[in-house]
C-alpha cells in the first residue's frame, strides 16, 4: 500500500533510525515514551523544523491476516525526535526554507514601524496654538493620542505652526512628501 507521503521521500533517499518521543496519555496512565522509527525526510519551515517519520505499526489484510506497516507522520524538532547513537544524518533528503524577499528587508532594516503620526498639541500662552508631529512609536508622542493616517499627517504638516519631530524621523519621512524630493542634501 502506498501513501501519498511515499512520493515526497523521494526514491533515492534510504530511511535512517531516529528516536520519536511518544506524549504522555494520562487516561491510560502511560508516561512518555521513545521509540524507534524511520526518517524520511527533514523540512526546515518558519517556525523550525519538521521531520517525515515512519513509525511502526500493524495494518490489517482483507484475508483477516495482520501484518506489519508504517505510519508516516509530519514531527517537531527537535520536540519529538532524538538523534540515534552512530547514525548519520547528513543523508537524510533536506529541504531547506528560502529566504523571502521580505525576510531580507527585515533583516536590513529591521522590523517595521507602526503606521500613522500622532498630534501633540503644545500650549505656549499667547498667539496660535502650536504642535509637534510625531511618529506613532516616538518616546516623545502621548501614548493616547489618536493616530494619523499620511494624508491627515501631511494637512497638519503644513500648518505653519506645527514642527515636525525630528527625534522619531517624522521630518525626515515627511519633509520630501511636503517640500519635493530636490531638497534632500545629496540629491
Amino acid at each position: 500500500m502506498k501513501t501519498p507521503s511515499d512520493d515526497a521521500a523521494g526514491p533515492e533517499r534510504v530511511p535512517v533510525p531516529v528516536r520519536v518521543v511518544l506524549p504522555a496519555d494520562p487516561l491510560l496512565g502511560t508516561e512518555q515514551q521513545e521509540i524507534v522509527a524511520r526518517l524520511w525526510k527533514q523540512r526546515q519551515t518558519e517556525t523550525g523544523w519538521v521531520f517525515l517519520v515512519g513509525l511502526p505499526s500493524y495494518r490489517d489484510l482483507e484475508d483477516g491476516g495482520v501484518e506489519a506497516a508504517e505510519y508516516r507522520v509530519w514531527v517537531r524538532a527537535p520536540d519529538h525526535v532524538r538523534p540515534v547513537d552512530g547514525v548519520d544524518y547528513d543523508q537524510v533528503a533536506t529541504e531547506r526554507l528560502e529566504r523571502s524577499p521580505q525576510s531580507v528587508v527585515r533583516e536590513v532594516l529591521g522590523e517595521r514601524r507602526p503606521s500613522g503620526w500622532v498630534l501633540q498639541k503644545v500650549s505656549g500662552g499667547r498667539g496660535p496654538a502650536q504642535a509637534v508631529l510625531h511618529a506613532r512609536d516616538c518616546t516623545e508622542a502621548l501614548a493616547d493620542a489618536p493616530p494619523l493616517d499620511w494624508k491627515r499627517a501631511l494637512d497638519v504638516a503644513e500648518n505653519r505652526a506645527t514642527r515636525l519631530c525630528v527625534l522619531c524621523g517624522c521630518a525626515q519621512e515627511l519633509s520630501p512628501l511636503l517640500r519635493g524630493f530636490d531638497h534632500i542634501d545629496g540629491s
